[in-house]
């Protein structure tokens, strides 16, 4: 897009650019996303950016009314399998504020000076700029929902003190961390927080952009349920999924619902929404990365809009996706894990938690235990596909994280025994959230990329593939 363009998706409150860029106004000091309500600035008063973390190294703080912190992530960083894009995943995974950025760099295989040359190029911020704006967020979600002392939230968000969590607030959101607290309490009431800690559940909504068939995702979830592991309830059209997670600092059960709540549309023309969701947490460090990975597990950075335009001028898939616009490719909340069931199925994984995962120390409900990890059941279980799959996982000759390299991931899974095409397709999409994995078996047209595992959903759905 061109900033023609874009003025025009500003003037025209167009959601369906929510979280692909992002515009200030240089006479108020704001940045917004594009569908902010509010009155459109003059094209020659407006800046445009490509990340948020750009826009506030540029001096602009975010509009305290589209909140444009809380958008969609953008769909180009699920596509892209480039240096950029590899980093993009990692850092919102918050490999930066486990690592630093030698970590994240590291993992790309780059120096840590290319890696802050390339994003800063493109994007106009470098890695400490892009993590310092997640903060940023994490931070304020954790101010208006929980009752955490606002020190705690601090460490938690993933600032190294609380100065430089202050400084940040103030900067990002022109407000101290207790005006920002303040600001979420309604007129005569307590507050809009939860009454406990994170451990007693953060309330969010994940927003998507664009029509989310929810019912879809869902059915797929609850036909491959792992007990012990997940569970859903309720009846279709008001499903609630959880499970629990393993994450870098503790554990966590979370529970996303498949009503969407108030489902908008921005500026009315665009339909657009968030699932509901709550995250219980041993570790609030983990907040990032737990949202993270249920934004990737329910595809909820896809932008419909481009995949249902390419997909929907094909003979073969025009009426599939017509049926169904907004159809989602799920990914996975766990890559390892994910690959694992790939190759095992659903019976198989049950008895590998029942016999190998680790319990919770605190079960609720039907949710008692970890999925077991990769290195646990090499020493298991360490023959055929199953020992050289998990032994490939835990010695880091296979890496499935958020910044693999797709390309590598693919060969070293074709390299192992006993993994069919199939299979090896499943994990690429599942696992590794690749959004162009062609369907098994099926002859496709080179029209259908950059979206072919969203070809083969439809192709699912239609009863034409398994």
């Amino acid at each position: 897009m061109d900033e023609d363009t874009r003025y025009e998706a500003v003037r025209s409150r167009d959601g369906r650019f929510d979280g692909e860029f992002f515009f200030a106004v240089e006479t108020t000091g704001i940045y917004c996303r594009p569908s902010c309500p509010a009155v459109t600035p003059k094209r020659h008063n407006v800046r445009f950016f490509a990340t948020a973390a750009a826009a506030q190294g540029s001096g602009f703080r975010a509009c305290r009314r589209c909140r444009p912190d809380a958008v969609p992530g953008s769909a180009e960083w699920n596509v892209r399998a480039d240096t950029v894009g590899r980093a993009m995943r990692l850092i919102g995974d918050g490999v930066v504020d486990r690592e630093g950025v030698c970590g994240l760099a590291a993992r790309l295989g780059y120096s840590a000076r290319q890696v802050q040359r390339q994003l800063t190029a493109e994007l106009g911020a470098g890695p400490v700029a892009l993590a310092r704006a997640q903060r940023a967020h994490t931070a304020r979600v954790l101010l208006q929902t929980t009752e955490l002392p606002i020190t705690e939230i601090a460490f938690a968000a993933g600032f190294a003190s609380v100065r430089q969590f202050n400084d940040t607030i103030r900067e990002v959101y022109a407000s101290t961390p207790s005006e920002l607290r303040a600001a979420a309490a309604p007129k005569g009431g307590r507050g809009a927080r939860s009454a406990g800690t994170p451990s007693a559940g953060i309330p969010l909504r994940l927003a998507y952009r664009g029509p989310y068939r929810s019912g879809a995702v869902f059915d797929l979830l609850e036909r491959e349920i792992v007990p012990g592991v997940e569970v859903v309830t309720g009846p279709p059209g008001r499903r609630t999924y959880r499970r629990t997670l393993r994450l870098p600092h503790g554990t966590a059960i979370v529970a996303v619902d498949e009503r969407t709540g108030a489902s908008r549309a921005r500026g009315g023309a665009h339909p657009g929404g968030w699932l509901d969701a709550r995250i219980h947490l041993t570790d609030p460090r983990d907040l990032t990365t737990a949202v993270h990975r249920l934004r990737r597990l329910f595809d909820l950075d896809a932008d419909p809009y481009a995949v249902d335009e390419r997909l929907g001028a094909d003979p073969r898939l025009g009426p599939m996706v017509a049926a169904r616009p907004g159809l989602r490719s799920p990914g996975a909340a766990d890559a390892e894990e994910s690959a694992v069931r790939a190759l095992v199925g659903p019976a198989r994984a049950e008895r590998l938690v029942a016999r190998y995962g680790k319990a919770l120390d605190s079960p609720c409900g039907s949710l008692t235990h970890l999925f077991p990890e990769a290195a646990v059941l090499a020493d298991a279980e360490p023959d055929g596909p199953l020992g050289a799959l998990t032994a490939a996982l835990a010695d880091g000759a296979l890496r499935l994280d958020p910044g693999a390299d797709r390309d590598e991931a693919r060969r070293a899974l074709l390299g192992l025994p006993g993994l069919d095409a199939r299979t090896v397709a499943v994990i690429h999409a599942r696992a590794l959230g690749d959004p162009d994995v062609a369907p098994p078996g099926v002859d496709v047209p080179d029209s259908w990329r950059p979206w072919r595992t969203y070809a083969w959903q439809h192709l699912r759905a239609a009863g034409e593939l398994e």
